[in-house]
């Protein structure tokens, strides 16, 4: 059976965004280190002055989601604001991955609805967006020993993985690669044991079934993947957000999605669905109210073929 044809905006994506600032994030690793967090955030500034410049379809895509998500015409320091936000969460994997959680004031909302879950002993699929930073979720994680594993596509956030494992090698022990043979029993037994996995849901793949939802507007195609995965799975699935608030603080939100535990199987398709656009309606709630936590730099909303 054929597959259909990646849509543009999927092929838009896994060519250009990571690969784009890869050489940004080796720097930024070296930096930080050598630095420390307050002397190395200078040069987020003049980074972030970089690629509103000379980054110009990552501009125009920035200034098309700020216009929808603030209701008027971006200017340029919304943009520098917007990739400066961004910069600002990549420059603190680094201290997160080193354990520097210290660093940071993080304030969490919704962490009791997650506590009968936890002690339930259940696994959870934490379904996040490229907002704000989900490396956040350590927080919970320390409050909670919380065993978290993301699930990742490597082709395109290989830069960034491979830049982040020099900081700490055991990164790579928490991360379930997609598309392996043993990818889904791999989630399944840490489902099994306890353990969390947490998926971003905002990108949608060529090869993936995907379906138009309205955000911000418009419609534009959301995964169906990590739904399903977590149905096939009979997972949880809890919607979670990071936002970057500026300094060092950030606020962590959960809020339930679904529990497909409770969904008979001639259910599922329509729950899936049901559940997407719940996500979907989550995440530009959260974009309302944190705007330049957003980080899908390439035309979101360009139709598929």
């Amino acid at each position: 059976m054929n597959r259909p044809a990646p849509s543009p905006a999927a092929q838009d994506w896994k060519q250009r965004p990571e690969r784009s600032f890869a050489p940004v994030v080796r720097f930024m690793v070296w930096l930080s280190l050598a630095l420390g967090r307050p002397a190395s955030r200078l040069v987020l500034y003049l980074i972030a002055a970089y690629f509103v410049v000379f980054a110009p379809a990552a501009k125009r895509a920035s200034k098309d989601y700020l216009r929808r998500v603030l209701g008027r015409e971006a200017t340029v320091r919304d943009g520098f604001r917007h990739v400066l936000s961004f910069a600002s969460v990549v420059h603190d994997r680094v201290y997160w991955l080193r354990g520097r959680s210290d660093l940071f004031q993080v304030a969490i909302s919704g962490a009791d609805q997650l506590d009968e879950l936890m002690d339930s002993g259940r696994g959870i699929v934490f379904l996040g967006a490229h907002f704000g930073s989900f490396e956040a979720l350590r927080a919970l994680g320390e409050r909670h020993t919380l065993d978290v594993r993301m699930l990742m596509y490597p082709d395109n956030a290989r830069h960034v993985t491979a830049a982040l494992a020099a900081i700490n090698p055991d990164m790579l022990d928490r991360i379930i690669t997609l598309g392996q043979p043993d990818s889904i029993l791999r989630v399944r037994d840490h489902l099994a044991g306890g353990g969390a996995v947490g998926i971003l849901g905002d990108r949608a793949l060529g090869d993936d079934k995907s379906r138009p939802v309205p955000f911000l507007g418009d419609d534009a195609l959301f995964p169906t993947g990590p739904l399903r995965l977590a149905a096939m799975l009979r997972a949880p699935v809890v919607f979670m957000a990071g936002a970057y608030l500026g300094g060092n603080r950030y606020h962590l939100s959960f809020e339930p999605v679904i529990d497909f535990a409770e969904v008979p199987v001639d259910q599922r398709e329509a729950q899936v669905n049901q559940a997407l656009a719940q996500y979907v309606g989550l995440l530009e709630r959260h974009c309302r109210e944190a705007p330049y936590n957003w980080f899908n730099f390439y035309d979101f909303w360009k139709p598929a073929p």
